[in-house]
C-alpha cells in the first residue's frame, strides 16, 4: 500500500500532487460505480496467479482491465489499468509492483468490464474474465493471434502503413495485408481504429 515512485505526469492528469499523493488518493479517483468491479478483478487476479502460476513464472503476467478514472478537470474517463509483479517474497507474494494507468477515453468510452491476465515470454494467458462470475478459475486461453500478428498489431497501433510495417518487418507489403485482413476477421473488427480499442481493453497491447 506504499507508493516509491509516481510519474509526474499524475498531476497534469488527475490534478494529484506526485510527492504527496497516497494509494487511499488514488483509489478515490476510481468512479464510485467501478470500484466492486475493481475490487472484484484484483480478487480474482490474485487467486488466479496464487492458484494457477507457479511462483517463479508469477513476474512473466501482466494484470489488465478498464475503469473509469476522475481526471483533473472534474470529469471521469475510460483508463486501461496494467500492472506487472516485480518482486516476491519467500512465497511467492507479490511485494512490489509496476502500476501504468493509461487514458484510453480517445478510443472508446465503453468498458468490458472483463479482466484479462496477459503471459509474457511465451506462458499463456487468460482473457476476457467475467469476475463476477464465482464459479472455478478459468482454464489458459489461447491466443487470438500469432506472434507475427502481433508484432502487426502493434505496428499497426502506431499508426504506421502497410508499406511502413512491411519495412520494419522486412516482408512482403502483400504479406502485410493479409494479415491485417486475417488481424480483423480474428478479432471481429471492421477497421484499425476498433481493432487498437479492443486489443487495449482485453490487454493485448
Amino acid at each position: 500500500m506504499k507508493l516509491d515512485l509516481v510519474s509526474p505526469s499524475i498531476r497534469e492528469i488527475h490534478g494529484l500532487d506526485p510527492y504527496t499523493v497516497t494509494f487511499p488518493d488514488i483509489l478515490d479517483q476510481v468512479h464510485p460505480d467501478d470500484m466492486d468491479f475493481v475490487s472484484k478483478a484484483e480478487a480474482k487476479a490474485f487467486e488466479l496467479l496464487m492458484g494457477q502460476v507457479a511462483p517463479d513464472n508469477r513476474k512473466k503476467y501482466k494484470v489488465s482491465y478498464c475503469f473509469r478514472f476522475k481526471t483533473a478537470d472534474g470529469s471521469y474517463q475510460l483508463f486501461n489499468h496494467q500492472a506487472i509483479m516485480l518482486t516476491t517474497n519467500k512465497e511467492g507474494l507479490q511485494s512490489k509492483a509496476l502500476n501504468i494507468h493509461t487514458n484510453i477515453s480517445h478510443l472508446t468510452d465503453k468498458n468490458n468490464y472483463r479482466l484479462s491476465i496477459i503471459g509474457m515470454l511465451g506462458e499463456p494467458s487468460f482473457l476476457n474474465i467475467s469476475v463476477m462470475d464465482e464459479n472455478r478459475l478459468p482454464p489458459a486461453t489461447k491466443p487470438m493471434f500469432s506472434k507475427r500478428e502481433m508484432d502487426v498489431v502493434r505496428l499497426m497501433s502506431q499508426g504506421l502503413t502497410s508499406a511502413e510495417i512491411a519495412d520494419q518487418l522486412c516482408i512482403a507489403i502483400n504479406t502485410v495485408k493479409n494479415h491485417r485482413k486475417s488481424i480483423l476477421q480474428k478479432s471481429d473488427c471492421k477497421n484499425s481504429g476498433q481493432l487498437v480499442a479492443k486489443c487495449i481493453t482485453e490487454g493485448l497491447l
